[in-house]
């Protein structure tokens, strides 16, 4: 069926997850004509949101933060502090942050989602100037994956480990019973501002991902370190899903992937919401100018940063429990700038790659460096079968 040259919307957004949601409201608040099409549109968003305070755009009001930690804890071969402020973001304050009180939204499954067309289930069609897709990511399979399990403890239980104001963004402490000969995980850990903490044993980088009852034992076994003991009736929340996912390419006649589903997933850390909130307003701009959405949000500096981002993936994968400590060690020693370049710049090219050649350059022993690199054990934990693992004295 052939496209009308007069569009029922401006602007029609596929799927209202925080990306999707905050490219609606700043859509409408741009005055265009906005749809937004979601199986599930009251639905509040499962997972828990994380990012740097910096990377937040200013049109997004403080209720959006759950909570802040001013300096969060790195733990490699030693201890180490970040100046630069991190927050949790309020799930319920960031929906009421995004209202859409001037654009359509219609609860139901997208079966075709073209350039200008979107067909739902129920038989309707929209048609728009620009379609947004922002549905989040495909199926994991085999590809390279993040996969975290975490468990919510009252914040006077986890104490021990994690006191008020402060966070472990990268615990790597030889805490969780890993032994040597299996794939490495570390804890990520912060207060949530609702009096709870979230502990997530966090895996990044291997094909098809970490079990959730591997993550699971080894988070327990961290948590018995300090001695904090569960009930075992905690809440949890399990995280699995790809970190390859690619930029879009332009000039392409589809509808513009955004988001995680655009290739604004950090193929390093998994984070994805900050970066796809800061860009939202490129986005939009474009579509007002008649612009490609897509060459906006994709110069040649943001590409060259994501395929150096892509090695470092191909790096994280392959590397021992050791090899990883000395490695971050080595990255968290770098200047503020470089840090953020590896962390959340979008396109800070000559940063990052000036960090990437110190990080391999100052991780030792020496010989370490090729498996960095891929000279050596490049297929390290490829098809790795954690139900026949060794039991280790570790494990034990």
């Amino acid at each position: 069926m052939g496209v009308s040259a007069v569009r029922d919307v401006d602007v029609c957004v596929v799927g209202l997850g925080p990306t999707g949601r905050a490219l609606a409201h700043r859509a409408m608040r741009a005055g265009l004509r906005v749809t937004a099409i979601d199986p599930r549109p009251d639905r509040l968003w499962p997972p828990t949101y994380s990012c740097w305070v910096d990377e937040l755009p200013g049109w997004l009001p403080s209720s959006a933060i759950a909570s802040t930690i001013p300096r969060p804890t790195v733990w490699a071969k030693s201890e180490h502090r970040i100046d630069r402020p991190y927050c949790v973001l309020s799930k319920t304050g960031l929906r009421e942050a995004l209202p859409l009180d001037d654009a359509t939204v219609r609860a139901g499954r997208a079966t075709e989602v073209g350039a200008h067309t979107v067909e739902l289930a129920d038989g309707a069609t929209i048609t728009a100037a620009t379609v947004f897709d922002t549905r989040g990511l495909p199926t994991l399979g085999r590809r390279r994956a993040a996969s975290a399990h975490g468990i919510f403890v009252a914040a006077e239980t986890a104490a021990p480990m994690v006191e008020e104001g402060e966070g472990l963004l990268l615990d790597w402490r030889p805490e969780n019973g890993a032994g040597p000969g299996e794939p490495p995980s570390f804890l990520y850990s912060v207060p949530l501002g609702d009096g709870t903490v979230i502990f997530e044993e966090t895996s990044l980088g291997l094909r098809g991902g970490m079990p959730q009852r591997e993550l699971r034992r080894r988070t327990l076994n961290r948590l018995a370190a300090h001695g904090i003991r569960l009930t075992g009736d905690e809440p949890t929340e399990a995280a699995h899903y790809p970190l390859d996912q690619p930029p879009p390419r332009k000039g392409e006649a589809r509808a513009v992937p955004f988001g995680s589903r655009g290739g604004m997933m950090h193929p390093c850390t998994g984070y994805s919401v900050a970066d796809s909130l800061a860009l939202v307003d490129t986005a939009i701009t474009a579509v007002q100018q008649g612009r490609d959405p897509v060459a906006e949000l994709w110069p040649l500096r943001a590409r060259l940063v994501y395929w150096m981002r892509m090695r470092g993936l191909w790096g994280l994968g392959r590397l021992t429990t050791d090899q990883s400590i000395a490695m971050f060690d080595a990255f968290f020693t770098a200047s503020p700038r470089g840090q953020r370049a590896l962390l959340s710049a979008h396109d800070d090219y000559t940063a990052l790659g000036a960090v990437l050649f110190n990080t391999v350059a100052h991780t030792w022993p020496f010989r370490w460096r090729f498996d960095l690199v891929g000279w050596t054990h490049r297929n390290r934990w490829l098809d790795y079968d954690f139900d026949q693992a060794p039991v280790s004295a570790a494990r034990r």
